[in-house]
């Protein structure tokens, strides 16, 4: 479906059936099973010899596809626009018969923000902001009406464009891969260069659940890196939304790893404020915080600890957070520099510009800003002994650096800098494989699919309230396994933030069944915190503990094995969508699942949920977990006659044990 591609010069355009002479092709096999296929073409005038690399995956329908492009002239040769992927939706064969497009808009705290439309006029899907997420995602779904679905994403975590350009005949061409706004690459004689890649799935007789459970199993058995902490699936803790950088310390971090200890925690992540010089303005009784010091303005700095708010050092406090028997997370902006960093006076040299005018980030086309944050994170492993690293970037690169002196040309400083980001990750995944990396982007701003290749797990969003968590959740499971999603619990706030409704949305007085309905939304992938636990009343404390023990016993190894299917629609922050949200976990012998099942404000009483998936000979013991209501029914009946549920509350949950 999306097996061409296209390359854009100043003087003309590169395709395979116009421009080129096929050569050699060439099929290999993988250690995975995995098949790839390679078609190696000249272009006629002589000029470059293109690669064109396609690879199936054994048990899955995915294609990743991309180009690879060398320069086998004499002189210079300039890229304008290098399409990875390209294919034709043919016209439907019936006026009747219609195409219809999903994609999400994002921004941050509003991920995930559906678009349904009939694809009738050409369109364009993109991003420009310089973060894979920041706008859109980099995803889409196409269905027409004969049942054929094509759904993609372009693996990248910068600037990316689909394209959906209607011909004269009424067919689409799609074409995807790095956006050209801005980017050009100049390839030098016998110089190669490497397409973004384009992860695809085509099913002529295939459903929207079908494509994302496809894109799920790809990333769990072929993408994702695993170590023995990820595969674990750890509860974590982070002190971030309670205590911020204002309240944060030594005193109170450490108070915190005891409750973690006593509910069965296992990972306890220092956020920013730990990093930058103290400042004689600083109020030492308190917190330790003032303007000079604000973590936003002193990111880059990380050579420095803040000593009024951590005394003993961060070395000390993960030795007493690994004393009892815990992992130590630590937060890091590793690209970032702030306005009153130093490092901005120390190493100009690594700054990112454009056009002379400072980008706020370390380009890491330059090979020595890379060496250098190689560095940085290997203090905070060896020497701070961190297990977990939580890897944010809280600002848009748009169209990236153009600096001629850190390696790379004016127009693909925004390229190289991602391609030295993703080197930098390796680097950290091959010499430190016990350590989790965690990719974040002011929330949620830089999900894609490399991303995925690169780190353990991404964070999806800074609002966490529980309708937004499983917006997000709902929203990132068509592309992500739920074993590489992580948010946070409906998090108590420092101060009142709009976007998360409430300051605190753990009240003494609340019934039991809403804070379970809290906790589960967590624990739909990768389950989190962020509380005051000293502060937490007793019988929340216990109820926390009950959940934390719950998802070790009963979740976490089941999701890694198992398919998830969404029962309903998406729910939406602002009130619509779909008022109730279930969610089913198969394993792949269909022998045992497991449901979430979320009543949301403004939900009918009553619904009828289909447990799709499952199957359809096989006898079902059917446990509700709540409610104890047990009864046997056949996959075929689960299916077909669904399951009722009525008596529950709004802002209530139900699990369902399913063998």
């Amino acid at each position: 479906m999306l097996a061409s591609f296209a390359i854009f010069l100043k003087n003309g355009v590169i395709e395979e059936q116009t421009s080129c002479i096929l050569g050699k092709e060439e099929k290999k096999v993988n250690k995975d099973g995995s098949k790839i296929f390679i078609q190696t073409y000249r272009t006629k005038n002589g000029e470059m010899q293109i690669r064109n690399v396609s690879v199936l995956y054994d048990g899955v329908d995915v294609i990743e596809k991309w180009i690879e492009i060398e320069n086998i002239s004499h002189g210079n040769v300039t890229i304008e626009r290098v399409d990875s992927a390209k294919g034709i939706l043919p016209a439907p064969d019936f006026p009747s018969h219609k195409h219809h497009l999903k994609y999400f808009e994002s921004d941050a705290g509003q991920e995930f923000i559906p678009a349904d439309i009939e694809l009738t006029e050409s369109l364009i899907l993109q991003v420009t902001s310089g973060r894979s997420s920041k706008g859109m995602h980099p995803w889409f779904y196409l269905e027409d009406s004969s049942g054929a679905v094509l759904s993609a994403s372009v693996a990248w975590s910068g600037n990316w464009i689909i394209r959906f350009e209607k011909q004269q005949n009424g067919a689409f061409e799609i074409s995807a891969g790095i956006n050209d706004k801005d980017f050009h690459k100049t390839l030098k004689p016998n110089e190669k260069y490497e397409s973004v890649h384009v992860i695809y799935t085509y099913m002529q007789n295939g459903t929207f659940d079908d494509a994302c459970i496809q894109f799920q199993k790809w990333g769990r058995k072929y993408a994702y890196p695993g170590n023995e902490l990820s595969m674990l699936m750890p509860v974590e803790w982070n002190h971030w939304w309670p205590y911020e950088d204002v309240e944060i310390n030594e005193e109170v971090f450490k108070k915190n790893v005891d409750e973690c200890e006593k509910l069965g925690i296992e990972v306890c992540t220092l956020d920013a404020g730990w990093f930058g010089e103290p400042d004689e303005n600083c109020n030492a009784d308190k917190s330790g915080w003032s303007e000079n010091v604000d973590w936003y303005v002193k990111r880059g700095d990380w050579h420095k600890v803040n000593t009024i708010r951590f005394p003993s050092g961060i070395p000390d406090l993960s030795e007493y957070v690994h004393s009892k028997g815990l992992k130590f997370g630590i937060w890091c902006e590793i690209e970032a520099v702030g306005a009153k960093a130093d490092l901005a006076k120390l190493h100009p040299e690594y700054l990112a510009l454009r056009d002379g005018s400072r980008l706020g980030y370390v380009c890491m086309g330059n090979p020595e800003a890379v060496e250098w944050a190689c560095g940085v994170l290997k203090k905070l492993i060896e020497e701070y002994k961190a297990d977990w690293i939580k890897l944010d970037f809280n600002l848009d690169p748009k169209s990236g650096c153009n600096r001629t002196d850190h390696g790379h040309d004016e127009g693909d400083g925004l390229a190289a800098h991602y391609e030295g980001y993703y080197r930098l990750l390796t680097y950290i995944r091959s010499n430190y494989p016990h350590v989790l990396l965690e990719n974040c982007s002011s929330g949620g701003l830089r999900i894609d699919l490399n991303m995925a290749k690169h780190t353990h797990c991404s964070y999806l969003s800074d609002p966490d309230h529980t309708v937004h968590h499983l917006q997000v959740f709902w929203g990132v499971s068509t592309m992500l396994h739920p074993s590489a999603a992580l948010h946070f619990t409906w998090s108590q706030n420092r101060v009142f933030y709009e976007s998360n409704l409430d300051k605190d949305p753990i009240k003494e007085d609340m019934p039991l069944y809403k804070f379970d309905y809290i906790m589960r939304a967590g624990m739909l992938g990768r389950f989190a915190l962020s509380y005051r636990l000293t502060d937490l009343p007793e019988w929340c404390k216990e109820r926390i503990k009950y959940h934390v023990s719950f998802y070790k016993q009963n979740v976490r190894e089941f999701m890694k094995i198992s398919d998830m299917h969404h029962l309903t629609g998406q729910a939406l922050r602002t009130g619509g969508g779909d008022r109730w949200n279930a969610f089913l976990y198969v394993n792949e012998q269909k022998t045992q699942a497991l449901a979430f099942v979320f009543r949301l404000p403004g939900a009918e009483a009553k619904r009828v949920i289909y447990f799709r998936g499952l199957d359809p000979d096989r006898l079902y013991h059917v446990t509700h977990i709540d409610s104890g209501l047990a009864y046997k029914k056949t996959g075929k009946e689960l299916a077909e006659q669904g399951v009722v549920f009525e008596n529950m509350p709004e802002e209530s949950s139900e699990i369902i044990i399913i063998s």
